[in-house]
């Protein structure tokens, strides 16, 4: 591996949770969470800068100490007037998609007014800039594309990863979300697109848990694409060749996180959207050279027993009482399925009797004991002979046989199957239970196995409903029932913060499984009786902020650092800067 030039200078310890912008702007913090940057920057350099502009924002005094007097127009604005006129020119556009690249140019010409019109416009926004439109985004990436964010890797980059790396030029990055992006949502190998589901992934960080910008970093390991349609398209930005696969993969991986170890010590990495049998073996690989974590195996699964906590509240189901079918046997239903085990031990299951409580389906049926698992990591999510024969069920078994004689308290999907939860499947839950939770998780809104109105009016209103995406509230017997989104974004950004604060060497699943905890009992009475088993989304940064004062106290037991400290620290608000001009 090259190793030409030395790593960036670390921030010294009394500046470590202070935003780093380029060498020639330092930011100090003051009062609260608002900062006052010396910059030797002047005119178009300054307004050029995102982190910088301000826009119609300078005071006059910042733009004649700037040079940028002759680059505004010459009444000033505050920030709410522009958050009010930027909401305004997005409601001029109706497509979702053109709202994305409207926030996407705003992102790239001011940050803080970005955020600061997410952040007031949550619940709004955030289907924009993710799920579902980033779907589309990812598809229609190099079609679209204006202006390159993040870093991109690419084969042709073997043996001078660092030195590529290193051109990010962010000196004191602390979380990082990298994709190969062959599992892109649940619409696959979308080649270098994948960039945007990290792009999005960052902000939602940023704008919920309140990490500062210039913290962050999305990585795009573009090691080819097998989607015959980018590689034939002469507009594909991507490497255009087929991907990297075994020993140089792993070798490409290799160095890539070498790179990481040494230009960014403090940084926590989220792998995202790899494919489930190599997702599987980065996380082993990785797991304990830097902290890291897959938000696809373990933050699905977080946010779902979350939604179970939830739902037994609802219901008044014992959890070790219930039993799980899961339709879906990628990385997201080994999530689920490893944490509900987990869930019920907790709650008093023994091991053996957790795992017979979990059916798990995949394309070819139910996943059973002794049978060719068709990947070695589904042996994880086989139903135990004993309960195959308890149930008079059999390898390969179909959704409707499993749901019929399992009779779960809770069916969940995860396949990207649409309409896979037929009626006849609801209305037997029903039979059986009072109050059945269904968790129609996949997305984007097109792949979900069940619409909400279906299942609240097949179910005749019994079910306990919560989506993975969207969906408007569903009008049933003359009441507004809203439906909870069982989105990650509930968890992540919480417990990145958290594992970052704490400044934990891994992230283990006591993290996880407080940060599940966290979340449903942010569930208040009211959003409960209301038909909800996770918070409004417009609530996302307080959770988040409760999320991460759990997992950094469970990270801090190995660290021994003031956790609560290091969380006040590092929160960061979307207001502008004193801007001084120095030198």
């Amino acid at each position: 591996m090259s190793h030409a030039k030395s790593a960036p200078s670390q921030p010294s310890a009394a500046s470590r949770s202070e935003p780093s912008l380029p060498a020639d702007a330092v930011c100090f913090r003051r009062v609260g969470a608002n900062y006052v940057v010396e910059t030797r920057r002047r005119g178009l350099d300054v307004y050029r800068e995102p982190l910088l502009n301000k826009g119609s924002a300078f005071t006059l005094a910042e733009r004649r100490a700037l040079g940028l007097e002759a680059l505004l127009p010459g009444t000033p604005k505050s920030m709410a007037q522009q958050v009010q006129r930027v909401h305004a020119q997005l409601r001029l556009r109706s497509a979702p998609i053109d709202q994305y690249l409207e926030l996407s140019a705003l992102q790239d010409r001011n940050e803080h007014l970005f955020y600061r019109v997410l952040r007031d416009h949550l619940a709004e926004l955030m289907p924009i800039v993710y799920t579902p439109t980033v779907g589309e985004a990812t598809q229609r990436f190099s079609e679209l594309f204006r202006r390159g964010r993040g870093v991109w890797l690419n084969p042709g980059h073997r043996g001078r990863i660092r030195e590529v790396l290193a051109q990010s030029l962010r000196p004191d990055v602390r979380l990082i979300v990298a994709t190969d992006n062959e599992s892109i949502l649940g619409i696959g190998d979308q080649g270098a697109g994948g960039m945007a589901i990290a792009i999005g992934k960052l902000t939602l960080y940023c704008a919920t848990a309140g990490i500062h910008p210039s913290h962050t970093l999305p990585i795009s390991l573009d090691v080819g694409t097998d989607n015959p349609a980018l590689l034939e398209s002469p507009d594909y930005l991507g490497w255009c060749q087929p991907r990297l696969r075994g020993d140089a993969y792993f070798d490409f991986l290799d160095e890539f996180v070498a790179a990481i170890q040494e230009l960014y010590p403090r940084a926590l990495l989220q792998w995202e959207d790899l494919r489930n049998d190599i997702a599987l073996r980065v996380l082993d690989r990785y797991h304990k050279v830097l902290p890291s974590f897959n938000d696809d195996i373990e933050g699905t699964g977080a946010v779902t027993v979350a939604g179970v906590l939830s739902a037994a509240r609802v219901s008044g189901t014992l959890i070790r009482d219930q039993r799980f079918v899961i339709f879906g046997g990628g990385a997201a239903g080994l999530g689920i399925a490893r944490q509900l085990r987990e869930l019920l031990v907790v709650e008093g299951c023994p091991p053996e009797e957790a795992r017979a409580r979990i059916a798990v389906l995949d394309s070819r049926g139910l996943i059973a004991e002794h049978a060719p698992p068709g990947a070695a990591y589904k042996l994880d999510l086989a139903l135990p002979a004993a309960a195959l024969a308890h149930y008079r069920l059999a390898a390969g078994a179909g959704l409707a046989e499993v749901v019929g004689r399992f009779q779960p308290h809770a069916l969940i999907g995860t396949s990207g199957v649409p309409g896979a939860f037929a009626e006849d499947l609801v209305t037997g839950l029903c039979r059986a239970h009072a109050r059945p939770l269904i968790l129609p998780l996949s997305n984007p809104t097109s792949l979900c196995e069940a619409s909400p109105a279906n299942l609240l009016r097949w179910s005749r209103g019994q079910a306990i409903v919560a989506t993975g995406s969207p969906f408007e509230p569903v009008v049933y017997e003359g009441r507004t029932r809203p439906i909870g989104q069982g989105n990650n974004v509930f968890i992540f950004p919480g417990l990145g913060l958290g594992a970052i604060a704490s400044q934990a060497p891994t992230v283990t699943a006591p993290m996880f499984y407080a940060a599940a905890r966290a979340l449903a009992t942010a569930v208040s009475e009211s959003e409960l009786a209301e038909g909800l088993i996770y918070p409004r989304i417009g609530r996302l940064p307080d959770v988040a902020q409760s999320v991460a004062a759990e997992v950094a106290k469970i990270g801090a037991r190995t660290t021994g650092v003031d956790a609560q400290a290091e969380l006040q620290k590092l929160r960061w608000e979307p207001a502008y800067p004193e801007i001084r001009a120095v030198g």
